[in-house]
């Protein structure tokens, strides 16, 4: 497996700098893979862990410590990811990948005076935006771990076949089957200025109470799913209909009406950020298809909430 992080330096000098070099490149990878920043950060020092319990000349006989770094953090990821549905089945609630700001809307700092390192900060795309996050929750390990290896991050399949411990034909069946996972949820593509004017629209008929005007928005068969994790209270199941997705919005707002609604950048597309007292409380993300949403994610989750959260 070759680093694609440095282009062209097939060989990385294994000091300090040329190995935290890679610290962006992992984290990007191993959010991709599990839908948590935590459990990426998580697994990334668990990957330098390994990599500095190793002996000077362990290290110096690697020829690419960048493609070492990568193949270990991706098993770390796939056994994560395999320990992940047992522990899923015994969330309080639903569980929605944690939402990511927009890079220039990342805060400098987090509970506790802790700073931000920059090389924390996820690269968004459209293989982040909250849509395709919740197909790839649908996936195998294997799936998602062949999927985001070879079609995001542009290795081979032989390479991917040493980190699933399968082979490489067997591994492009895995990818094939998650790219049409990934097909059949897609709808056409609504240009980003229309589902921004969406969105805004809304958050003031949301503002407003508007019943007439949040219906109009939503899609007939829209779904709304809310993540409280159980430190913090919501809907236990989803929400299906968009005239009972708008009448639950509308009683929120009434039993808040301290909320403050801002437009945001969640995961790379229009979202909104709820907040009391300055805190935000709830990150929203949406599915627009045409001129309708068709699906509204909304954590609560307070441990989801870090890289939102103010001073």
């Amino acid at each position: 497996m070759s680093t694609r992080s440095e282009p062209g330096d097939d060989r990385l000098d294994p000091s300090l700098d040329a190995i935290m070099s890679e610290r962006r490149q992992l984290i990007n990878l191993a959010y991709r893979l599990l839908g948590s920043l935590a459990e990426a950060e998580d697994a990334v020092q668990e990957t330098y862990a390994r990599w500095y319990a190793m002996s000077r000349p362990q290290q110096e006989a690697i020829e690419s410590p960048g493609a070492w770094l990568t193949k270990v953090a991706s098993r770390i990821c796939l056994d994560v990811l395999r320990s992940a549905r047992a522990r899923r089945e015994t969330y309080v609630g639903e569980w929605i990948p944690e939402p990511l700001p927009d890079r220039t809307e990342w805060l400098n700092g987090r509970p506790g005076g802790t700073a931000v390192d920059p090389a924390d900060r996820v690269t968004l795309d459209e293989s982040i935006n909250m849509a395709f996050l919740v197909v790839l929750e649908s996936m195998t390990p294997a799936e998602r771990v062949a999927f985001i290896l070879h079609d995001v991050f542009r290795y081979s399949f032989a390479e991917v076949a040493e980190v699933v411990g399968r082979t490489p034909a067997a591994c492009r069946q895995l990818a094939s089957s998650a790219r049409r996972r990934i097909r059949a949820s897609q709808a056409p593509e609504t240009p980003a200025a229309k589902r921004a004017d969406i969105v805004r629209d809304f958050k003031r008929a949301w503002e407003a109470k508007d019943i007439g005007a949040l219906i109009g928005l939503l899609d007939p068969d829209a779904i709304a799913i809310g993540d409280g994790g159980g430190p913090v209270s919501a809907e236990p199941r989803p929400i299906e209909g968009g005239e009972q997705i708008a009448r639950v919005l509308v009683d929120v707002a009434g039993r808040a009406p301290n909320l403050t609604i801002l437009e945001r950048t969640v995961n790379g597309t229009p979202g909104l950020v709820a907040q009391q007292d300055g805190v935000t409380v709830t990150v929203m993300a949406f599915d627009v298809a045409g001129d309708r949403i068709r699906h509204i994610w909304s954590v609560r989750n307070p441990e989801k909430l870090r890289p939102w959260t103010t001073r």
